[in-house]
């Protein structure tokens, strides 16, 4: 498909660089087939229904964001998917400079060898010495706010927070499930009282993820591969909720995408542990997802052609008009839509 039919106009002003307080309080779209519907997050629970299931990703995002000097000439890397135990895979800023051997020096103590240089200009890092490289992160690295958002203001200690969701355990995330940011346990509790029960994966959202898509047709763009994992008890409970009329309602794309990752055309979701790439677009379908919950997105992105894939094009143009004519805030720190087709 024709990227541009992904395009659409966005004000400046609706991107949000803070996340709503308390989360919980920010805005919801509800899109139920072609009916679109004004509400809270908080009124989420009154908008599912008894045995459905929310499904959460649980990683945690590292301080992957680095400044470094190789020589005299500074280095900007932010890692992006772990490739060994002490070896990262990042996007380089003055790749240019930049050698197979050279090593960078990331400041308080930390350095990194460079090499094994990647098509799209990304290096292989591997970190000297034995402290584990999680360690050495939050001594010289910070947290790797989106583009649209650190273009605009600096990381700061509150983002340390902010930009963490309840449920991060798993640390190897480059960006935040941005989704999950508006789930408080005041919330949770409520949505279990409801009958509306939860559930965790873990897929380590990487870099790429904030990649434009510089492809004329979508055939011809590839998608970065993610870690993730989703282990048999897991599959079992969400096929079991399936079987017995509940929804699995994936909270954020990174939940969505995994889980497709892991159903087969029987439309049964199995165990998964391993490297995902989907691509998913309209004309896809789905087989493990009965519904999402996600933040509004990018035009021309990928997660704004698989939010169409599961509702259409033209439901979710005119998802988005509604939003942005009703004064939303878009993409990570911004609202929210629940998206049921």
């Amino acid at each position: 498909m024709n990227v541009d039919l992904f395009d659409f106009e966005l004000p400046a002003e609706r991107i949000a660089l803070r996340p709503a307080s308390p989360r919980d309080s920010a805005r919801m779209l509800l899109a139920q087939g072609a009916t679109l519907r004004d509400a809270l997050v908080s009124d989420l629970p009154a908008m599912l229904r008894p045995g459905d299931c929310l499904v959460f990703n649980d990683t945690r995002v590292i301080p992957a964001q680095l400044e470094g000097l190789r020589g005299a000439a500074r280095i900007g890397a932010t890692l992006h998917k772990r490739e060994g135990p002490r070896r990262w895979r990042a996007f380089i800023r003055g790749a240019k400079k930049l050698r197979d051997g050279d090593t960078i020096d990331f400041g308080e103590g930390v350095g990194a060898i460079a090499s094994h240089r990647g098509e799209d200009g990304s290096f292989a890092l591997d970190f000297a010495g034995e402290e584990p490289v999680e360690l050495l992160l939050q001594r010289c690295g910070r947290m790797p706010l989106p583009p649209y958002i650190a273009s605009k203001r600096p990381t700061d200690a509150r983002d340390a927070e902010d930009y963490q969701t309840m449920f991060a355990s798993e640390p190897g995330a480059v960006a935040a499930p941005t989704a999950a940011l508006h789930f408080t346990p005041a919330l949770i509790a409520s949505l279990e009282a409801a009958g509306i029960e939860h559930a965790t994966l873990t897929l380590h959202v990487g870099a790429g993820t904030f990649l434009p898509v510089k492809a004329d047709d979508t055939s011809e763009h590839r998608m970065h591969a993610e870690w993730g994992r989703i282990d048999a008890a897991t599959a079992d409970r969400l096929n079991a909720i399936r079987a017995r009329g509940g929804r699995v309602i994936a909270v954020g794309t990174t939940s969505l995408r995994l889980i497709e990752s892991a159903s087969g055309e029987d439309n049964v979701i199995r165990p998964f542990e391993g490297d995902t790439a989907i691509f998913i677009t309209p004309g896809y379908r789905f087989k493990g997802v009965d519904g999402l919950v996600t933040n509004f997105h990018l035009p021309r992105s990928t997660l704004f052609m698989l939010v169409s894939a599961l509702m259409g094009l033209d439901t979710m143009q005119a998802a988005y008009a509604h939003a942005i004519e009703g004064g939303y805030r878009f993409y990570s720190y911004g609202d929210a839509s629940l998206l049921l087709p």
